[in-house]
């Protein structure tokens, strides 16, 4: 339910400013409003809805100032979870990062945003799910949706420089190469637009 609306946020089909209901939330999906509002409750915490109490809750503006400090603090996150699972990784993980970025680099080509962002999110998700430090995934998981609002500017452009350094990024993982690897994760996600519309640096 909550991956349902983040991602309904992100793909611009509730835009800033929109008003969410809970009952037509909980119609259009087709369950109680209970798991509707905890899923507004925690993209509240994200910072993707602005809830007022007794009111109502709304999609929240794009704020550049408030991605920038999510992007760096995932950046660091995924930096630290690749340095420390450089060397370490299963063959099978390897390979499930590999398959990923194939399907991630044909979404970019095809223009299917949505299924880029899916395979992107999978492919990082590998060394971090690996390392399985609880505090780190929670860090990843309450910035990461306004993370995702940046990377959709990128995929919505031109998307396989991302490709390449996915692969660069697996093949330094595979080797053992844990400080390249980390500059290589952490650039990924550092260089994200911080707005939608802004360009990529």
């Amino acid at each position: 339910m909550y991956r349902r609306l983040r991602d309904a946020i992100v793909d611009g089909t509730f835009t800033p400013g929109e008003q969410l209901k809970d009952g037509e939330l909980a119609a259009w999906l087709g369950v109680s409003r209970t798991p509707i509002r905890e899923a507004l409750l925690r993209l509240g915490n994200s910072g993707l809805v602005v809830a007022l109490p007794g009111r109502s809750t709304t999609v929240s503006a794009i704020n550049a100032a408030a991605v920038r400090d999510a992007r760096d603090v995932i950046a660091a996150m995924h930096s630290l979870a690749v340095r420390e699972m450089a060397g370490r990784l299963l063959d099978d993980d390897v390979k499930r990062m590999r398959e990923a970025n194939r399907r991630f680099v044909e979404a970019t080509k095809a223009g299917d945003v949505a299924a880029a962002l899916d395979a992107d999110e999978e492919l990082h998700n590998i060394p971090v799910a690996a390392l399985g430090n609880g505090a780190l995934a929670s860090v990843i998981e309450h910035f990461g949706p306004l993370v995702r609002r940046a990377e959709r500017t990128r995929f919505s452009g031109d998307g396989s420089t991302s490709g390449e350094a996915h692969e660069q990024l697996i093949d330094l993982l595979e080797s053992g190469d844990a400080e390249r690897a980390a500059a290589v994760a952490f650039d990924i996600w550092h260089s994200l637009p911080a707005e939608d519309g802004a360009d990529e640096k």
